[in-house]
């Protein structure tokens, strides 16, 4: 990660965090289906893997105890996600992996449209501290730049 990523990082509330994570799996769907059309199966699975694994992250950070029923649309909409992204995979259709990605697009405009939220999403100096939290997770988003999109 260069040093301009890091210092984004560093700067990003968990809201902006969140919209660049979508961000994330709306590259790799693109680059799943732009192998479908190349006949890439190798491509469509790595890009496929790394669309999944954002989504298993953001659910793994879902707080259920705590976010109630925003909490568990969330929850239905990672699930419902997940499998379309499977059967795009699995049926390697292109169609399939186009909805999937207008169904990410409009959940990935209303976190932006949170992010544009003072209350919900408090300026960057006030949640500083969460950026520790992020790395200790293990993510770092290393795997998720638009190089490794390109590459796989």
């Amino acid at each position: 990660m260069s040093i301009d990523q890091e210092q984004a990082l560093d700067s990003a509330s968990a809201v902006d965090l969140d919209v660049a994570l979508y961000d994330g799996i709306l590259r790799f769907l693109h680059a799943a289906s732009a192998a479908v059309e190349r006949g890439d199966t190798a491509a469509r699975r790595i890009a496929v893997k790394r669309a999944l694994d954002i989504i298993i992250h953001l659910q793994a950070r879902l707080r259920m105890d705590v976010g109630g029923r925003p909490a568990q649309a969330l929850r239905e909409f990672y699930v419902s996600i997940f499998a379309q992204i499977l059967q795009a995979s699995q049926s390697a259709s292109q169609p399939k992996f186009e909805h999937a990605i207008e169904c990410v697009k409009n959940a990935r405009e209303a976190w932006r449209q949170v992010a544009g939220e003072p209350v919900v999403n408090p300026a960057p100096a006030q949640v500083n501290g969460m950026n520790p939290g992020l790395r200790q997770t293990g993510f770092d988003g290393s795997d998720y730049s638009s190089e490794a999109a390109v590459a796989s």
